[in-house]
């Protein structure tokens, strides 16, 4: 089959990844097989690939955002069956059976496995997964427009979820890439209100399309306090300009795997019980409850489709905010 591999990480302007012919991989008992439509393309995958996080295994596939039909099952597996539609996300395997599994905190898991990172991903042809760590898929929604849920959308609802953002208040967004994109039409969907901060013109024009009352750079002041916020960004910096801006009370998500340094900061901006906590991953729950949702409001993804082959490009393109929306390969 066709891949895009990583031998080595390097700056996406020396395009690290290969597009290489390897062998179709065979699901195990319990495990499904995707042939893969559509790979959504994610932040991740750019810190994987430039080397900002440490790698367990080379070479490897990356891309955790998939969609595909089923064409292979192993042993056992009774939740789906041939012809199904299916998609995986970051999250690929957990234990079980650790304080974190055991207590409903999965995403915690120490010893977790991801998707694109400890094994081989969607930037393929086909890829294996566990049937219990795979979901079936809004039929209402194009594959290309679903990938993005996989992973950007699954990871803005846990930050969202976690940002503690009330129906009436003001939800801050800073950076609106493929994350913000969805998570500002589950807010609005809830009745939450919106404010974009983002750098990029062509985001500011597609947060006010999509619903933001307010947009503005992360310097920038708005008309009023925000009760909560999510960062995607993984610039550091902007956390002192976010607790500026949140009103007491309030708190901030930092949905990155990956952020710069966060810069040493008065303790008044932490004050007055304002809370900042990361999100760490997702749970199974997690990923359930946005599909429903995806399904029910509906959310609509910006996406734009290119060939696998083209993964280094697209990569370089979304470092450098050149695209609204999501970048999707398709092998």
């Amino acid at each position: 089959m066709r891949a895009m591999v990583l031998h080595e990480p390097k700056d996406i302007t020396q395009k690290p990844l290969r597009l290489e012919d390897v062998p179709i991989p065979e699901p195990g008992p319990g495990q499904i097989r995707i042939k893969v439509t559509a790979c959504g393309v994610c932040h991740t995958d750019l810190h994987t690939v430039e080397g900002d996080l440490p790698l367990p295994k080379l070479p490897l596939i990356p891309g955790h955002e998939v969609v595909g039909v089923v064409d292979k099952l192993g042993e056992g597996v009774t939740k789906f069956a041939l012809g199904d539609k299916a998609g995986a996300v970051w999250l690929y395997r957990t234990c079980g059976h650790c304080k974190y599994c055991r207590s409903g905190r999965e995403n915690l898991c120490e010893n977790a496995m991801f998707t694109g990172y400890h094994v081989n991903g969607g930037y393929a042809e086909y890829m294996v997964v566990d049937e219990g760590f795979s979901y079936h898929l809004p039929a209402n929604l194009s594959d290309p427009e679903i990938a993005p849920l996989m992973c950007g959308g699954v990871i803005g609802y846990r930050a969202f979820v976690l940002s503690e953002a009330k129906p009436g208040q003001v939800l801050g967004l800073y950076g609106f890439g493929n994350s913000a994109h969805i998570t500002i039409q589950v807010a609005r969907h809830l009745g939450v209100r919106v404010f974009v901060f983002t750098r990029s013109l062509g985001h500011r024009q597609h947060a006010l399309a999509l619903g933001a009352e307010w947009v503005g750079r992360a310097e920038d002041t708005p008309p009023e306090g925000i009760d909560s916020a999510i960062i995607f960004a993984p610039a550091g910096p902007i956390v002192p300009e976010a607790l500026r801006v949140l009103n007491p009370g309030g708190t901030i998500a930092l949905a990155g795997i990956y952020m710069t340094p966060i810069p040493e900061m008065p303790y008044d901006l932490l004050y007055f019980e304002r809370t900042l906590r990361s999100v760490a991953n997702s749970t199974r729950q997690d990923a359930i409850e946005l599909l429903n949702l995806a399904e029910e409001i509906p959310i609509r993804t910006t996406v734009a489709t290119f060939p696998l082959e083209e993964a280094n490009e697209v990569l370089q393109a979304m470092k450098e905010s050149k695209i609204n929306g999501d970048a999707i390969l398709i092998p």
